[in-house]
Parts: structure tokens; C-alpha cells; sequence
């Protein structure tokens, strides 16, 4: 068996450079890589919260705050009321058509890259890239209260 720190860093490595695609395909198609993710976010035609964004997709609240308010100007989105303070971000038409026109070759490239890696390796590798997304967070977490203790 492999050394674990060896496939950690592996995997590490492999969550970078998925990253660094969308970097560069929000670079590349000119979309500020923040607005790209909150119409990835949006594309699912669920509502969703500002809350529910930044904490889903680890962007922090301002971040998500600034780009709302600019699609909400440019007519991409309007704002509804939620729960207490909560604000659910709802797509316009004229939304609906940025947001496909921002992702759609994007998702095209997921679905492409995820019928590749299905076909070699099962689709029991979401899963356990999920658990691994889980349990390094309950790692970080437990060495953060570590340190504070």
C-alpha cells in the first residue's frame, strides 16, 4: 500500500489543478472567477442564499455581497426576501440566458471528464472524494482547536 501522506499529497495535487481549470476557464472566457461561481452555483434552477453560496462554495461573504449587488444592476438577478435577514437570489431571464451562456461549456467539460473517469474507475470515486473532503475538514478543525488550547 502506498504511503498515505504520499496519496494525500497526490490527491491534494489532483484539487489543485481542478481548481486551476476553472481558474483558467474563468480567465479565459473573461468571467471574474467569483461571478463564474455564483452562476455555477445559480445554473442548478434551485434557489439558493447568499449563506448558502459562501458557505457551499467557500466564498467569503463580502466577495458574494459585491458580485450580487453588480448582476443585480447589470439585470442578471433580483433579490427576495428568505428566512430573518436572509436574501435568496433569484435568476431573471436575462440571467437565465448569462448564466448558461457563463457555464454551459463548462459543464459540458464536467460531464465529459466524468463519463472518462466513471468508464476507468466507477462512479465510487465521487464518493470517496467527498469522504476525503469531509474528514480532512474534521482534521483541519481538530488541529485548529489544538492550537487554541
Amino acid at each position: 500500500m502506498e504511503d498515505p501522506s504520499v496519496l494525500a499529497r497526490r490527491l491534494i495535487l489532483a484539487a489543485t489543478r481542478m481548481d486551476g481549470a476553472y481558474y483558467y476557464f474563468a480567465r479565459h472566457s473573461g468571467v471574474p472567477e467569483n461571478q463564474l461561481a455564483l452562476f455555477y452555483a445559480l445554473s442548478d434552477g434551485k434557489p439558493h442564499s447568499q449563506k448558502e453560496i459562501c458557505e457551499d462554495w467557500l466564498i467569503p461573504k463580502t466577495t458574494i455581497n459585491t458580485v450580487v449587488k453588480e448582476q443585480v444592476a447589470a439585470g442578471h438577478l433580483t433579490l427576495r426576501a428568505g428566512e430573518g435577514r436572509e436574501k435568496i437570489i433569484c435568476l431573471t431571464e436575462a440571467g437565465r440566458a448569462y448564466a448558461q451562456k457563463t457555464v454551459s461549456a463548462l459543464c459540458a467539460a464536467e460531464r465529459a471528464a466524468a463519463e472518462q473517469v466513471v468508464a476507468k474507475h466507477g462512479a465510487g470515486f465521487v464518493a470517496a472524494m467527498e469522504d476525503f473532503a469531509a474528514a480532512l475538514w474534521r482534521e483541519y478543525e481538530a488541529c485548529l482547536q489544538q492550537t487554541k488550547e
